[in-house]
């Protein structure tokens, strides 16, 4: 995923474990050094390559806030101060742009330092500056002064073209989407509303980072688990027969409940993690999903998800709610047909012929098929992708198909001992093009998941120089330890290829406007890139390139597991949509219509276990639902650009080069990293296939199409 903060109206602001000495860098071109060094190569190609200067006390960002809206509020005060006979594109609309640019540095910053400090007073401090930004941002939105400026350039009927007439365009819908159409009391009423949303958004996510549960079991409690996993640091107890998993990382988590044959360990375990951060969550849920309704009708809307979709790809709940439903549907023989499937697993090992799989049994059991009937164990592939080997192998393919050069330098500011930072430029003309930061491994407090996030976005400044990007991974892959290097999951390297696109969607941005800079485009899009990008991981001569025993590098993947391992995934795909369908369509139906005293745990469990399993009894997995923040009402699009993304794959699949085919990867890159949304992406998809849309391949490739 690529990491956001609520989208605001006159802005758009960017927001997926200590190294070891058994870990070596990747092996990059090292013709760099410093900073100062690549920002003297750019400033020949007239634009800037600017590293952050991170705040790192709870003073500082405190301070930055007061700055930056201190100076938010001058600039808008110019605008606002603007006569009828003043006004012109550039000092309307585009300062809008330049300012709420301004502003998202700030806000990118401290979101990163929320996530990522090793200092809890930072986090917190960040944490309070953030909800301090987003609570003038909102209000930046009901500047009287400044709609009279915009109205009156509108006024004049400009003839404008090309971005500046889609940056024009979206400019106004957005007032009105922000209610500056409404008499001023109901205004007032939507703009502290939204304030309030914006806060307890920020709370519902920090609450979430905060949450930890350490669970204790035994060596037989946790029978089938490896012993890679137990023996690694911070794990096994010293001297006892007692093993620490935490509940609220990941790779510990589905280690267990895809290993662990002892059912009351992996209930316990789904248990607890489905209830993380509920006491504090579940009431301000409640009150984020009230607030939202009242809003959205406030606004002329029927419901929130309404009001989300409009400016995305789908442009209205219902077409959202209807491809969920139809997918579902579609899904429902071969979900039926899996789940038979692991049924028959469950009886043959626990002697019930009427065994019943489970919330908690589906990862295990799925696993245990592939395993049996494919002969594949995903623990077992490990050895063949250490992380520095699989991280230098994805760089060597990203620098060959899209013409780059990733150059490791040395990072002025490091937040934490392991950070690295490089430098990424056109390989053929040597252009400066952004920065990328790699925070890769656990911590205490850091954020949990996997993201990119935006510091820095590209943007033509006013004084004539392009802004290069930097950005951020932020990811959780397993630590290293003093006998083994860190080893990846097929699954996790397929993560590590998504990610990275999206940090090359950011980085490789042409866009004139931050507002349509990089991963700034309709939610249900940004993943498409991405997650076009996992196809690679699949592929032979791919995982030739990089994938090797970490013990013998002359042993790579055989082809019969390579093969094996693709029938084992799509055995679970009907599976794998069907739990995304859940969080989707429960995404939808809370933000279709709720009220503050409607119950919604019930709701939001009823709707997932009419699509997936039923949930654990008790439980409460939307407390921990971090993609109703930001992604509300668009979980859908996971799905919606899978469906664009395997159609997107076709382009290379079909090249004389196939995954290291450089005409396709030059035409992704022209077609759709470099204009972000400076156009209509509809355009951009055609232009990258050379032809309209077509559903076929993602149908094929989830076994529910026909094969060619």
């Amino acid at each position: 995923m690529t990491a956001k903060l609520l989208p605001l109206i006159v802005m758009s602001i960017a927001a997926s474990l200590t190294a070891c000495k058994t870990v070596s860098s990747p092996q990059v071109s090292s013709g760099l050094k410093t900073v100062a060094e690549f920002q003297a190569r750019a400033a020949k190609y007239n634009s800037l390559i600017t590293i952050p200067v991170f705040e790192t006390t709870p003073q500082a960002c405190s301070n930055t806030v007061n700055t930056t809206i201190a100076e938010g509020n001058a600039s808008l005060d110019r605008i606002g101060r603007l006569t009828a006979g003043q006004v012109t594109f550039a000092n309307t609309i585009k300062a809008l742009d330049d300012a709420g640019y301004q502003t998202g540095l700030t806000a990118n910053r401290l979101s990163l330092i929320k996530e990522t400090s090793t200092n809890a007073a930072v986090r917190e401090a960040a944490t309070d500056a953030i909800k301090r930004l987003e609570d003038w941002s909102v209000g930046l939105d009901y500047r009287e002064d400044v709609y009279r400026a915009v109205k009156a350039f509108a006024a004049t009927n400009p003839k404008l073209t090309g971005e500046d007439a889609k940056l024009f365009t979206e400019t106004l819908r957005d007032y009105k989407r922000a209610g500056l159409e409404l008499p001023k009391a109901e205004r007032d009423e939507v703009e502290r509303m939204r304030k309030d949303v914006a806060r307890l958004s920020t709370d519902f996510q920090t609450n979430i980072n905060e949450a930890r549960k350490p669970l204790k079991f035994t060596k037989a409690q946790l029978a089938g688990v490896p012993d890679s996993f137990l023996d690694s640091k911070g794990i096994k107890t010293e001297g006892a027969d007692e093993y620490t998993v935490m509940a609220n990382v990941t790779f510990h988590r589905l280690i267990v409940m895809e290993n662990c044959k002892v059912e009351a360990t992996r209930k316990l375990l789904a248990t607890e993690a489905e209830n993380l951060a509920r006491d504090k969550n579940v009431p301000l849920l409640k009150q984020i999903l009230g607030l939202k309704h009242q809003i959205a009708r406030k606004l002329g809307y029927a419901s929130w998800a309404d009001f989300q979709t409009e400016p995305k790809m789908a442009k209205n709940a219902k077409t959202a709610i209807d491809f969920l439903e139809n997918l579902k549907t579609g899904l429902q023989p071969k979900f039926d047909a899996e789940v038979a499937e692991l049924q028959k697993l469950k009886a043959k090992e626990t002697g019930d012929s009427k065994a019943v799989i489970r919330y908690w049994d589906w990862r295990y059991y799925g696993n245990e098929l592939k395993k049996e009937k494919y002969t594949v164990d995903a623990e077992q592939l490990r050895i063949y992708f250490p992380y520095d080997r699989s991280l230098q192998g994805m760089f060597d393919i990203y620098q060959k198909i899209f013409q780059l050069k990733f150059e490791e330098i040395e990072a002025p500011y490091k937040w934490v001992d392991d950070l690295k930072l490089y430098a990424v430029s056109d390989s053929k003309t040597g252009e400066p093009l952004g920065l990328f930061y790699l925070d890769m491994f656990p911590r205490d407090g850091k954020y949990n998941h996997f993201a990119q996030f935006g510091i820095i976005e590209g943007k033509l400044l006013p004084n004539g120089k392009y802004q290069r990007p930097t950005i951020s991974l932020v990811c959780n892959f397993p630590p290293p330890d003093k006998d083994k290097p860190s080893l990846l999951a097929h699954q996790e390297v397929e993560t590590l290829f998504h990610e990275f696109g999206h940090a090359l969607h950011s980085i490789l941005t042409r866009a004139h406007y931050g507002r349509f800079a990089g991963t700034s485009v309709p939610r249900d899009f940004v993943e498409a890139p991405s997650q076009m990008l996992e196809n690679w991981i699949w592929d032979k001569k791919v995982l030739d390139s990089f994938a090797a025993d970490y013990r013998d590098s002359s042993k790579k993947i055989p082809q019969a597991i390579l093969a094996k391992l693709k029938e084992a995934d799509l055995s679970t795909k009907g599976m794998f949509y069907r739990r995304q369908l859940s969080f989707g369509l429960t995404d939808l139906t809370l933000h279709s219509s709720f009220t503050e005293d409607e119950d919604v745990v019930k709701i939001s469990n009823q709707r997932a276990s009419e699509v997936f399993f039923p949930v654990p009894e008790g439980t409460a997995f939307v407390a921990f639902f971090g993609h109703l923040m930001g992604y509300d009402a668009g979980y859908y699009g996971y799905a919606w650009a899978d469906a664009i993304s395997a159609d997107m794959a076709t382009v290379f699949e079909k090249a004389p080069g196939g995954f290291f085919d450089t005409t396709a990867g030059l035409k992704l890159r022209h077609e759709i990293y470099e204009p972000g949304d400076s156009r209509d992406v509809n355009i951009s998809i055609e232009k990258f296939l050379g032809r309209p849309r077509a559903l076929e391949p993602f149908l094929k490739s989830i076994g529910i199409g026909k094969a060619n």
